[in-house]
């Protein structure tokens, strides 16, 4: 069983507390914050909530979490791309498709089990059983980079970077529309949207998120960007340049929701991964190249010049 305390900002006051809890809380969803409320396990000042409690803004709320149902995931055979690895850590170029760990709906065939027949025990328990070794995801339909720990000290130490930002992950996407300037930054709060569980919005009271962007080509019509995650929220990339309204190409969740023909889901690629090693302090820069079919993305839009 865990505990969480939290505190709600003026900001917060008159939202429905599971509705709050859904957007500042990763992986919560606003029913699974209700059920919660039912069982009396959300509480401030030693009282059980109400399902339609309304924040005050100034209060201070305990969340009791039920301890995780034991779940079974087996090691599967599933090919990886393995950029760098050592006693440590592993990072992996993970294809379009692959779920990093079990879900509803996933049970099996994700990163974790690949990892699991990769490294054996070898990988760290931090993450729980659902996410051994999983310091931090990519979405099912973003490519790229990355890295998971095989110790708990490492994850421990990787953790850590995540949030003093010395684990930068750098990104590429293409995006519609032209961006006026050559560079800049969205710092834009990120939770739950209010009426779609399955989406994620900039919300007041949502938890803290910056990009920083940079355009490497312009093409009529769109634009090639490099994105620097700050932070590292929940389709955040993807959200953020929605809200700065231009969405990334073959986003159906949050730009157009007619795919585009030769791409699956987003455009979005994680090409850079730079953390200190956990246990000697070195820097790691790692590299890798974009997948073939945003490559021929960018050549159908240069043809277009």
């Amino acid at each position: 069983m865990e505990i969480l305390t939290l505190q709600p900002n003026k900001e917060d006051a008159g939202a429905r507390v599971d509705a709050w809890l859904a957007a500042n809380l990763e992986d919560l969803t606003r029913s699974a914050a209700a059920r919660l409320l039912e069982e009396g396990r959300i509480t401030c000042a030693g009282k059980a909530l109400a399902k339609n409690y309304k924040l005050a803004g100034d209060e201070t709320l305990e969340v009791c979490l039920p301890d995780p149902e034991p779940v079974d995931v087996a090691p599967q055979d599933i090919p990886l791309d393995v950029v760098y690895e050592d006693d440590d850590v592993i990072v992996v170029n993970k294809p379009k498709g692959l779920v990093v760990h079990p879900a509803p709906g996933h049970p099996d065939g994700t990163l974790v089990n690949a990892l699991l027949y990769h490294c054996g025990s070898s990988l760290s328990g931090i993450g729980g059983e659902l996410r051994p070794g999983i310091v931090h995801r990519i979405d099912r339909d973003t490519s790229g980079l990355i890295i998971a720990a095989k110790n708990d000290f490492a994850h421990q130490r990787l953790a850590a970077q995540l949030q003093d930002h010395t684990l930068a992950r750098v990104y590429e996407c293409i995006v519609v529309g032209n961006l006026r300037e050559d560079s800049g930054t969205v710092d834009a709060p990120i939770g739950r949207h209010p009426t779609d569980r399955k989406r994620m919005a900039v919300v007041s009271g949502g938890r803290s998120a910056v990009t920083h962007w940079t355009v490497l080509a312009r093409f009529p019509g769109f634009t090639h960007v490099q994105c620097r995650l700050e932070t590292g929220r929940t389709h955040q990339i993807r959200v953020h340049m929605a809200h700065i309204g231009h969405p990334i190409l073959g986003d159906t969740v949050y730009g157009a929701k007619k795919p585009v023909p030769g791409l699956r889901g987003q455009c979005l690629h994680a090409v850079g991964l730079r953390f200190l090693h956990p246990r000697t302090g070195e820097v790691v820069e790692l590299r890798c190249g974009l997948p073939e079919e945003f490559q021929a993305q960018l050549q159908k839009l240069s043809n277009r010049r």
